[in-house]
């Protein structure tokens, strides 16, 4: 008979259903599988044959044909095993029909019989719940995951046998548990902000990055602690949301890159990939793209160290994610749109030997040199960030004092408050941040008095600041005036903001 066993595909980062047809045919014993397979996919043949087969279930010695519908989606991975291997006892009337019906069926098969980890598994729940399934069958390992999305019944199976014993009623499996969202306080750097010495200006612009997030760079010589300060940042971040939570998490499933003992991603993403990355490494691509390192931190950080040292087209392809919130990658086979909603922040040293204007050691450099390097970071590049940073060299009695700052667990108290009072201003839109907000909610919510207008006219002037410079600098007094609990955006909160915005680094 017939069978159709009901699969997904990950393409991207959504789900799409896949119709597993399974019929008899004519001629020697052999399985064909049509409708676009990869090779992981075709291969099928052999772990179905002894999967069966070691689950003492007998395996149909005729013909076969296995059709993955819709023929024109790409089909990759060993996920299909699973849902193939059912209708094969489905075609030949070991297995009713009617024990699947409204079920989704996932898992990639050991030679023994067991069901293995496949990744995308929220995806997957995510596709089957809006398709309309009642119920989802999923390797053990990967049903806490499948379980994060409501109003589907998630069974865990662990082997095959014990699926063939389930649909027959001999050894029903019990429901996988939905796994609650507790939130947790941001994971911890080996850095406390209490233990770095001086550059207190720099703290205070990462804290008000961190509660509005804003992008940073930061320049100054070797050794003056912006690795540290970048690094450090994780530990004032807010936690995540549910809905953020589950967009990180979706990501990292998508990507295989989810701890097996972590179902849902609670901390925020914070991504350094080394200055030698691809394009494709970074913005996301391939033949069949998949998501780069900007999509691996959404709703966290991005950290380019020694940025000029990045290639230049790899930091050009920066500037539209930064803008939109999102990448989209475009091949000969389909387009897929990734989300980038990070926070970046870049570090760098003001010319290749890192000693242009330092007070203590002579810079070694050409003038051309100096030149070249600095224009590595275009104009357009830096117009998108939001604060320019000058991180001077700390001095002996400052490293040697044991006086400590202020600790990150007191900071990350201001910005959890900053993040409050935003969530409640962009309550019921799709808005997270000060930084999302549009030229629509800055005339909506960052009104200027006339003394700010007055101030804002004269910056402009001196600073020249572009059309886009002049929204950022108000998204970043929004943010100050949100930190400082004020309602209104007065001529202190836009001061602040403006010195952040600097033309030139002073170097």
């Amino acid at each position: 008979m017939l069978a159709h066993v009901f699969s997904c595909a990950v393409i991207g980062l959504d789900g799409v259903i896949i119709d597993i047809e399974v019929d008899f045919g004519q001629g020697l014993p052999h399985m064909a599988i049509v409708g676009l397979p990869d090779e992981a996919v075709k291969e099928s043949r052999e772990r179905v044959y002894s999967a069966i087969k070691n689950a003492d279930l007998a395996y149909p010695r005729k013909a076969l044909t296995v059709n993955l519908a819709p023929a024109s989606v790409r089909k990759e991975g060993p996920s299909f095993d699973l849902p193939i291997a059912l209708g094969v006892l489905i075609a030949a009337e070991q297995v009713s029909q009617e024990q699947i019906e409204g079920a989704l069926v996932i898992g990639e098969l050991s030679l023994d019989g067991s069901v293995r980890h496949v990744r995308g598994m929220l995806a997957v729940a995510a596709a089957a719940r809006q398709a309309g399934f009642k119920s989802l069958f999923v390797p053990a390992e990967d049903a806490p995951e499948a379980a994060l999305i409501p109003d589907i019944t998630v069974y865990p199976v662990a082997s095959f046998a014990e699926l063939y014993l389930h649909l027959t009623g001999e050894q029903p499996i019990a429901p996988a548990a939905a796994v609650p969202f507790t939130p947790q306080l941001p994971q911890l750097s080996d850095t406390d902000f209490s233990e770095i010495k001086g550059q207190e200006h720099v703290k205070r612009a990462l804290e008000v990055a961190a509660a509005g997030n804003h992008n940073v760079l930061m320049s100054g010589p070797p050794g003056a602690g912006k690795t540290l300060l970048a690094r450090a940042i994780n530990s004032i971040l807010p936690g995540l949301t549910l809905e953020e939570a589950l967009e990180v998490t979706r990501i990292y499933s998508i990507c295989d890159m989810l701890p097996a003992d972590t179902p849902l991603m609670q901390t925020r993403p914070f991504r350094a990939p080394h200055h030698t990355i691809s394009h494709a490494g970074l913005v996301g691509g391939g033949n069949l793209p998949h998501p780069g390192e900007i999509s691996l931190a959404h709703r966290g950080v991005l950290f380019l160290d020694e940025l000029p040292e990045f290639g230049q087209r790899i930091l050009e392809v920066l500037r539209q994610p930064i803008e939109d919130k999102r990448v989209t990658i475009s091949r000969a086979n389909g387009t897929l749109t990734f989300p980038a909603n990070f926070m970046l922040i870049g570090a760098m040293n003001p010319c290749p030997c890192g000693y242009y204007g330092d007070n203590l050691k002579q810079c070694t450099c050409a003038p051309g040199a100096i030149t070249t390097y600095q224009k590595r970071i275009s104009g357009p590049l830096l117009d998108r960030i939001d604060m320019l940073i000058h991180v001077p060299r700390v001095d002996y009695q400052k490293l040697s004092s044991s006086r400590q700052g202020e600790s990150s667990a007191a900071i990350r108290e201001r910005v959890e408050l900053a993040r409050q009072r935003q969530s409640e201003r962009f309550a019921g839109t799709a808005l997270f941040s000060n930084a999302d907000m549009s030229p629509a909610e800055l005339r909506r919510f960052c009104p200027l008095d006339a003394a700010s207008q007055a101030l804002m006219q004269t910056a402009m002037r001196q600073l020249q600041l572009t059309a886009r410079g002049y929204h950022r600098v108000l998204k970043l007094a929004r943010t100050i005036a949100d930190l400082a609990g004020s309602a209104e955006i007065t001529q202190i909160h836009l001061a602040e903001a403006l010195q952040y915005r600097a033309r030139e680094f002073e170097f």
